[in-house]
C-alpha cells in the first residue's frame, strides 16, 4: 500500500491539472467548433500573472510567505486572460468561424506572438515563483508516506472551479443560453439568444479558465514562454477523449489519462508510458468516436 497509496494521489494530481487545464478548451472546441492553439500560451499569460503578483504586490501584502499575494493572483489571472480572450474573439475569430483551417492558423500566429511577448517583456530563461510558506511540506499519512500540500492544493482548486462551472452552466440564464446555443445554435438563434454574444462570453470564460490553470501550474516548477507547449497536447486528448463539450466526459477522462500516466509508468518509463496512453485513447475512440460522454439527441 506504501507504493500504491502515493501512485494514486500522484495520478488524481496529474488528472486534476489536466483537467484544469482542458477546462478551457472543452467550452471552445466543444460550443464553436474552434481549435484554439492559443491556448496553451493563455496558460502561460496566466503564470506570468502570479509571478508579476510575486514581484510587484507580495512585499505590501505580507511578504511572499505569507501568500496572500498568491490567493489574490488567482481571480485577477481569471480576469486578465479572459479578458484577452475575448478581445482575440471579437477582433480575429468571430470573422473565422466556418473555416476551420484558417482559425487553426490564426491561432497559432497568436500563440507565437505571445511567446514572443513573454520572451521580450521577461526574457527567455524560465523564472521561478516562490510558494506561499502554508504550501511547503505534506500531510504524513504514515512512514514513507507525504502528500504534497501543493498538489492538495490544486486538487482542491480545481473541485473549487468545477463547482463554479457547474453552478454557472446548470444555475444560471447565461448558462442555458450556453448549452442551447451548445446543442442547436440555429434554434436557440431563432428564440433569441444572441449567439454571436454568447460565443464571445464562452471564448472569454474558457481563456480565464487557462489563466487560473497557469496560476496553478507556477506551483509544481519554473515557468517560461513555452510553459503552455507541454500540457496543449494531453488537453486535446481530454476534450476528444470526454466528449467534445461535455463537462462530464472531461472530468473522467482527464482522471483517467492521470491515473493511467502514473500507473502505467510503474513498470516502464514516463515517455513509454505516455505512449501506451496514447495507444489506448486511440483503441478506445475506435470503439466509441465520439468520447465518454456524447451528447444525445434526437
Amino acid at each position: 500500500m506504501s507504493a500504491v497509496i502515493p501512485q494514486l494521489f500522484n495520478g488524481l494530481s496529474l488528472g486534476s491539472i489536466l483537467l484544469l487545464v482542458s477546462l478551457g478548451l472543452v467550452f471552445a472546441f466543444g460550443l464553436m467548433n474552434v481549435i484554439n492553439m492559443a491556448h496553451g500560451e493563455f496558460i502561460m499569460v496566466g503564470a506570468y500573472v502570479a509571478f508579476l503578483f510575486q514581484q510587484t504586490l507580495a512585499a505590501s501584502l505580507g511578504g511572499v510567505e505569507l501568500g496572500l499575494w498568491y490567493v489574490l493572483a488567482i481571480p485577477a489571472a481569471f480576469l486578465v486572460v479572459g479578458a484577452l480572450g475575448a478581445l482575440m474573439e471579437v477582433s480575429l475569430v468571430r470573422h473565422l468561424y466556418g473555416r476551420p483551417l484558417d482559425t487553426l492558423l490564426a491561432t497559432w500566429g497568436v500563440g507565437l506572438i505571445l511567446q514572443q511577448g513573454a520572451r521580450s517583456i521577461f526574457g527567455a530563461p524560465n523564472v521561478n515563483v516562490t510558494s506561499p510558506a502554508w504550501l511547503n511540506g505534506g500531510l504524513d499519512i504514515s512512514a514513507g508516506l507525504l502528500l504534497s500540500y501543493k498538489r492538495i492544493f490544486i486538487i482542491g482548486l480545481v473541485i473549487v472551479v468545477v463547482t463554479l462551472v457547474y453552478l454557472f452552466l446548470y444555475r444560471t440564464a447565461g448558462g442555458r443560453r450556453l448549452r442551447a446555443v451548445m446543442q442547436n445554435r440555429d434554434m436557440a438563434s431563432c428564440l433569441g439568444v444572441r449567439s454571436r454574444r454568447v460565443d464571445a462570453l464562452t471564448f472569454a470564460l474558457g481563456a480565464g479558465l487557462a489563466g487560473v490553470a497557469g496560476c496553478a501550474l507556477t506551483l509544481i516548477g519554473p515557468i517560461g514562454p513555452a510553459l503552455g507547449t507541454y500540457y496543449i497536447v494531453d488537453a486535446f486528448m481530454v476534450v476528444v477523449l470526454g466528449g467534445v463539450g461535455r463537462l462530464s466526459g472531461a472530468i473522467w477522462a482527464a482522471l483517467l489519462i492521470g491515473v493511467a500516466n502514473t500507473v502505467l509508468e510503474l513498470g516502464t518509463t514516463a515517455t513509454v508510458g505516455k505512449v501506451l496512453v496514447l495507444l489506448l485513447i486511440i483503441a478506445f475512440l475506435q470503439w466509441k468516436p465520439r468520447g465518454l460522454a456524447a451528447l444525445q439527441t434526437r
